[in-house]
């Protein structure tokens, strides 16, 4: 059984190394380990670094495309050079690639499609207590959102059966993190979280700037994925909300008009025609977003289907 340990790289030659040395040359219940770097447009030595190590796999980006387009390389690359597992590992050395094994131990004993390391969050000195807070509201709402129990949905700790990362497609430029798992629900895989240890940060993220655009960022990011993946029941209660607000205001305009002998009051009745016509055209929405997502679904089963049969799309 062959494992790829993929690493998205952007200009880090100064954690590389570290983390490289970090990943164990053999694993129980894995035949081969093998180390895949995606090289997002770097200008430093970062691919100089990687070579000087001897990895056996290298991908390289023209120019910086973001985190989440690199992963989606990652993991295309990985399946095409036969990988039955793949586990992402960041460059920066946050997560102990130690702990791959114990990543990989429910998916050695098909117990899951994807694992995700889940951070001691509460241990992590460097912190704030509002991104502690900020982290655990994130997997929260992620639960909430996509019915999986993930303890750790920002976790970039992970691993794919091989049948996983050929039914995952990334469509975000920002992060890769809550697509998988909403995606990935909305797929019927199963997926488990398992905890893991943390190494001290070397270099600040890069993903995350600030707390108020980490929050900004990951509401509009949840918001897009659940109208891609579940657009029926977005646009259906978006439809039933307008309606139930437009018959708000036709019964309060039917009382002033009974009560006050039909005078005033036409704006009610206005926007209540408004409300239920927006309503109508929402529930228009729903159903063509839905035959989208069926076809959608169509044309991922047949891209599964060709990479079974030893072609990558």
């Amino acid at each position: 059984m062959k494992l790829i340990v993929q690493i998205p790289c952007y200009n880090e030659e100064e954690t590389l190394l570290t983390t490289l040395n970090e990943i164990p040359k053999q694993v129980d219940g894995i035949s081969d380990v093998e180390i895949l770097i995606i090289d997002d447009g770097s200008t430093d030595k970062t691919v100089a670094v990687a070579n000087s190590f001897g990895v056996q796999h290298i991908v390289s980006h023209p120019k910086n495309l973001g985190l989440a387009k690199a992963f989606a390389t990652g993991i295309k690359k990985a399946v095409e050079l036969g990988a039955d597992i793949v586990v992402n590992l960041d460059a920066d050395n946050q997560y102990r690639a130690s702990d791959i094994s114990k990543l990989i131990q429910p998916i050695l004993e098909k117990k899951a499609d994807i694992v995700i390391g889940a951070r001691p969050i509460e241990k992590i000195k460097s912190f704030s207590p509002l991104k502690k807070m900020l982290q655990k509201l994130g997997s929260f709402v992620m639960r909430k959102i996509s019915g999986a129990d993930v303890l750790d949905a920002p976790s970039g700790f992970r691993a794919f059966t091989r049948e996983a990362a050929q039914k995952i497609n990334i469509f975000d430029n920002y992060t890769y993190t809550m697509e998988t798992i909403i995606q990935a629900q909305n797929k019927g895989l199963t997926i488990k979280s398992v905890p893991i240890e943390v190494n001290e940060d070397l270099r600040p993220s890069r993903l995350v700037k600030n707390n108020f655009d980490y929050i900004k960022r990951s509401i509009f990011t949840m918001m897009r994925f659940v109208i891609i993946y579940k657009p029926f029941r977005f646009f259906m209660k978006l439809s039933l909300l307008l309606f139930l607000f437009g018959l708000i205001l036709g019964f309060r305009f039917l009382y002033f008009y009974i009560t006050e002998s039909g005078t005033g009051h036409i704006q009610s009745l206005i926007l209540c025609a408004i409300l239920i016509l927006m309503a109508v055209q929402s529930l228009f929405f729903a159903v063509i977003a839905d035959l989208l997502a069926i076809n959608r679904k169509l044309l991922e089963d047949i891209q599964v289907k060709v990479q079974k049969n030893g072609k990558i799309l």
